[in-house]
């Protein structure tokens, strides 16, 4: 199952959340992405946060926060799923996480004739 990059994706693969004491609210907030070893500077609007600790095992953690070091993604260690807590799509603003929808769109075409397990 594919899960468009939206905040609401993680709580779908099974993590937990907590209730953030400020949240992350407007742009420019930076965030490491520890695949490919860069900073992104994300729009933002969440008051909420994944609990590491709850995460299952096969949940790899790609995204995090610069200001507080919270998780911002994640994806499926055996699937091609995938999640971010911050507005991709936001617009007018920085456009650093617009390859997800690339990725996505790629992972569905080299999906859509496999058999569903």
């Amino acid at each position: 199952m594919e899960i468009p990059p939206d905040r609401q994706g993680r709580q779908r693969l099974g993590g937990k959340t907590k209730k953030m004491k400020l949240g992350h609210r407007g742009a420019n907030h930076p965030v490491k992405n520890l695949i490919y070893d860069n900073v992104e500077i994300t729009s933002q609007n969440h008051g909420f946060e994944v609990i590491k600790e709850n995460l299952p095992k096969n949940i790899e953690i790609t995204h995090k926060s610069l200001f507080d070091n919270s998780i911002e993604g994640i994806r499926l260690r055996n699937k091609p799923v995938f999640s971010v807590q911050y507005h991709p799509e936001s617009n007018p603003g920085p456009q650093d996480s617009v390859y997800l929808f690339q990725e996505f769109i790629n992972n569905m075409k080299k999906n859509a004739k496999k058999k569903r397990s």
